[in-house]
């Protein structure tokens, strides 16, 4: 069955100048253009808009599904198979949250006492299952799943006190970078500083720093715009490039 843009957004929920805008970046392109100029879509393109959708409702940017789709290596059914585990972790994470928001009603109301820790239990577990969504792949192809794993359950298991420590710990680095910036000295104290922070902040999750991992992480930063921006956005300005800089200074 063909459709004309308008039939296809009313079809997927989407707005025609969404698919406008898709064919013009290159990521889903009409099957055809008729003597009318209108846009013509095929069953391919229908499969192709409900992939797009699946990624974007696991908050995949446009630029990351045009490069997996466009993969020569690309698998329809392992995409699909891929995108279901993400989304039943992306169920799980709210189920879990859901869980802790009753368990936490309850204990204000004196029906049950929680503890400190489980209190934070759910948002521990929804940055795990927001970090697998986003850097997963990636994480474990440089790292491997066993390295990963481990990581992920010593972040879990993370004490109210240590986990709250490593937040602030995250935002006082942060803020260091944005000072370093102003005044670029990779000799200074506050270069230092930095890198002690990082590296004792990659000590709450890894069970034991190796510098060639923390540059390969850094590196893994600069090279995955996901992580650039993640950073750049905490910041308000442009700091990972900075942070390898200071890593690879007192990594050497």
């Amino acid at each position: 069955m063909k459709y004309t843009i308008k039939k296809l957004a009313e079809l997927a929920g989407v707005s025609t100048r969404t698919l406008r805008y898709y064919d013009q970046i290159g990521l889903l392109k009409p099957s055809e253009v008729n003597e009318n100029n209108y846009r013509i879509y095929d069953e391919k393109n229908v499969n192709k808009l409900q992939q797009i959708l699946f990624y974007r409702a696991l908050d995949f940017p446009l630029n990351r599904i045009q490069k997996l789709i466009n993969d020569p290596n690309f698998s329809r059914l392992q995409a699909l198979k891929e995108q279901q585990v993400l989304l039943k972790s992306k169920r799980d994470e709210l189920e879990s949250l859901l869980t802790n928001i009753d368990a936490t009603i309850k204990d204000f109301q004196g029906e049950e006492k929680m503890t400190d820790d489980e209190k934070f239990e759910a948002f521990k577990q929804t940055k795990i299952s927001e970090n697998e969504q986003r850097f997963g792949q990636e994480i474990r192809e440089n790292y491997g799943k066993r390295v990963v794993d481990a990581a992920n359950d010593k972040f879990v298991k993370l004490s109210e006190k240590k986990y709250q420590a490593m937040n602030n710990l995250e935002a006082e680095l942060i803020q260091d970078l944005v000072e370093l910036k102003k005044h670029p000295n990779l000799n200074s104290d506050l270069a230092r500083k930095i890198f002690e922070e990082h590296k004792q902040w990659l000590k709450y999750t890894w069970s034991k720093y190796n510098e060639k991992m923390h540059r390969g992480l850094v590196n893994l930063y600069v090279e995955d715009e996901r992580f650039t921006k993640y950073y750049d956005d905490k910041a308000n300005t442009e700091i990972v490039k900075l942070l390898r800089d200071v890593i690879y200074k007192y990594t050497e």
